[in-house]
C-alpha cells in the first residue's frame, strides 16, 4: 500500500472541499448574515491541511496508476476526509452543541443522505444553509469522480478510484472514454446541465436565486436538504412540486442513459431494463398509495395523487423531499414508502439503497430457480435485456445483499440499544444505510435527528459512509489481509 500516493489523493480532495467554500462565503457576505468568519477558517484549515498532505504525496515512487486496494483506501478516508472538513462551518459557527452533530450534518450532506441535526432550518444563516447544500450537490456525483478530472495532472490514473466509488460500476455503468479524465467531464457537464436547468425552472415558479440553488443543489444529488422547515410543502406550489419530482427522477436515473440520450438514442435507453423496473415500481407505489389515501386522507382525487406521487417518487429516488407528513397516513402507504427506502434508485445515480438493478437481478434468479424445479435438466441463464448474467456477478450481488441485510439488522440492534424505541430505530438505520434520510417516528418528516442519543448518531453516521460507498470498500478497510502485497 503506498500511502504517500493516498496523502496526495485525499489533500487533493480536501484542497478542492475548501476551494468550493467560496461560493457559500460569496452569499454569506451578501446577506451579511455573520457566517462569514468561520467559512473563511475553515477554508484556511481546509486549504492548509490539503497543501500538507499533498507536499507528503509528492515524492510518491513507483507506477504512477493506483491499483485496486489504493483505490479502496483513497475512497474512503477521502469521503471521511470531505466529512471532518465539511463539518468545520458548523462547529466554528456553533451551529450545534455538540461536535457530532456537526459531523452528522456533514457526512449527510456529502452522502446525500438529508438526514439532519437542525431542528429549525430558517434560524440558520443562509451562507452555511447554502454550505450545507452544496455538500450535497458535490457529493451527488461523487467527491472523487470530480477529484478524477485533476488526477491526469497529478501523475497518476484513476479508474481504481471510479470503481470503488461510482455505484454500480460493476454492474455495467458506462465508461464513455478511453481515458477517465474524459468520462469523469462527460458526467460532470450532464450534472451542470440539469443544474442549470432545474434552477432556472424553480426560478420561473417563483423561487429567488439562494433558494433555487438550494434546492436545485439537493434535488439532482437525491439529498433532501432544503432551506424551509416544511421543506418543499413550504411553497404550496403545484408547479414547483411537478418541477421536483421530474429532477428527482433524473437524478435517480443511471447518469449512463443521460449521456446516452444527449447523444441520441432514446430508444437504447429505453430498452434498459433497470430504467423499466425503477419507473414502473414507482409509478404502482404512487398509484397505490393515491388509492389508499383518496377519501381517507385527502377529499379529492387529485389531491390524493399530488401528495401521493411525490412523495413516492422522493423516497424511491432516495432523495427524501416532503410535501406532507406521511406518518399520519394508513400503514399500507407507509410499508411502500419504506419498501421504497429498501429498494432505492439505479446503479449510477445519485441515488441511495440496495439499487433496482441489485434487487431486479435477485427477482430474477429466483425465478429461475421455480423453472429449475419444474425442468431440472433445463438450462436457463440470468439475464438483462440480451446480456446473460455473469457467475461472479451474481455472487457479487448475493454478497453485498447479505452483508446490507447483515448491517441493517446490527446497526438497528445498537440504536435500540441507546435508548430509541423500535420504529425509531429501524426506519432510521433504513433512512440513513439507504442514504435517504427521512423515516418514521423521531426521524419521520416532522422530526429530526437532534434528539437522538450520541451513540446512535455515531452508529448513523458510519451507516451513512457504508451505503454511500456501497459497504465493500469501507469493510476491506478492517480486514488484515486487505495492507499485505
Amino acid at each position: 500500500m503506498r500511502w504517500r500516493l493516498i496523502y496526495r489523493i485525499i489533500g487533493t480532495l480536501v484542497a478542492c472541499i475548501g476551494l468550493s467554500m467560496l461560493c457559500p462565503l460569496g452569499f454569506s457576505l451578501y446577506y451579511r448574515d455573520g457566517s462569514y468568519w468561520p467559512l473563511l477558517q475553515a477554508m484556511a484549515v481546509s486549504l492548509t491541511a490539503g497543501s500538507v498532505m499533498y507536499l507528503l504525496g509528492h515524492a510518491a515512487t513507483g507506477p504512477r496508476a493506483i491499483n485496486h486496494r489504493e483505490g479502496m483506501a483513497a475512497t474512503t478516508l477521502g469521503w471521511l476526509a470531505a466529512a471532518l472538513v465539511g463539518a468545520l462551518p458548523f462547529y466554528l459557527a456553533g451551529t450545534f452543541t455538540h461536535p457530532v452533530d456537526c459531523i452528522l450534518e456533514a457526512m449527510s450532506g456529502f452522502t446525500t443522505t438529508g438526514a439532519s441535526a437542525l431542528a429549525d432550518v430558517e434560524a440558520i444563516p443562509r451562507g452555511l444553509l447554502f454550505w450545507r447544500s452544496l455538500t450535497q450537490w458535490l457529493g451527488g456525483m461523487g467527491i472523487v469522480v470530480m477529484a478524477l478530472a485533476l488526477l491526469p495532472f497529478l501523475g497518476m490514473g484513476g479508474m481504481e478510484l471510479y470503481k470503488s466509488e461510482v455505484p454500480g460500476a460493476q454492474l455495467g455503468a458506462d465508461k464513455f472514454k478511453p481515458r477517465l479524465r474524459d468520462t469523469a467531464l462527460i458526467l460532470w457537464k450532464v450534472y451542470l446541465v440539469f443544474t442549470v436547468l432545474e434552477a432556472v425552472l424553480l426560478m420561473a415558479g417563483g423561487m429567488n436565486l439562494f433558494d433555487a440553488l438550494c434546492h436545485t443543489f439537493s434535488t439532482l444529488a437525491t439529498g433532501g436538504f432544503s432551506t424551509k422547515n416544511a421543506s418543499i410543502g413550504f411553497y404550496h406550489s403545484a408547479y414547483i412540486e411537478g418541477v421536483v419530482m421530474v429532477f428527482m427522477l433524473i437524478g435517480g436515473v443511471n447518469f449512463a442513459l443521460h449521456v446516452r440520450l444527449f447523444r441520441g438514442k432514446p430508444l437504447a435507453v429505453w430498452r434498459d431494463p433497470e430504467l423499466r423496473f425503477f419507473l414502473g415500481m414507482t409509478a404502482v407505489v404512487a398509484l397505490v398509495i393515491t388509492l389508499t389515501l383518496w377519501g381517507r386522507i385527502y377529499p379529492s382525487l387529485g389531491e390524493s395523487f399530488r401528495y401521493g406521487v411525490f412523495q413516492a417518487v422522493s423516497l424511491s429516488t432516495t432523495t427524501g423531499y416532503g410535501t406532507a407528513d406521511f406518518t399520519l397516513w394508513p400503514s399500507l402507504a407507509q410499508c411502500l414508502l419504506l419498501l421504497c427506502l429498501f429498494v432505492g434508485a439505479m446503479v449510477g445515480s445519485t441515488g441511495g439503497a440496495i439499487k433496482s438493478l441489485r434487487i431486479l437481478v435477485l427477482l430474477k434468479q429466483s425465478f429461475q430457480e421455480l423453472t429449475r424445479l419444474v425442468h431440472p435438466r433445463a438450462v436457463v441463464r440470468v439475464k438483462l435485456g440480451r446480456e446473460a448474467v455473469a457467475p461472479n456477478v451474481l455472487s457479487g450481488i448475493w454478497a453485498f445483499f447479505i452483508l446490507y441485510l447483515s448491517l441493517f439488522a446490527v446497526s438497528t440492534f445498537l440504536v435500540a440499544a441507546s435508548g430509541v424505541d423500535l420504529v425509531t430505530s429501524f426506519s432510521g438505520v433504513l433512512a440513513c444505510l439507504g442514504n435517504v434520510g427521512r423515516g418514521l417516528g423521531k426521524v419521520g418528516p416532522a422530526g429530526s435527528y437532534a434528539t437522538l442519543p450520541g451513540f446512535a448518531k455515531w452508529v448513523l453516521i458510519l451507516d451513512m459512509l457504508l451505503g454511500r460507498l456501497e459497504i465493500f470498500p469501507v469493510i476491506l478497510l478492517f480486514v488484515p489481509g486487505f495492507y499485505k502485497k
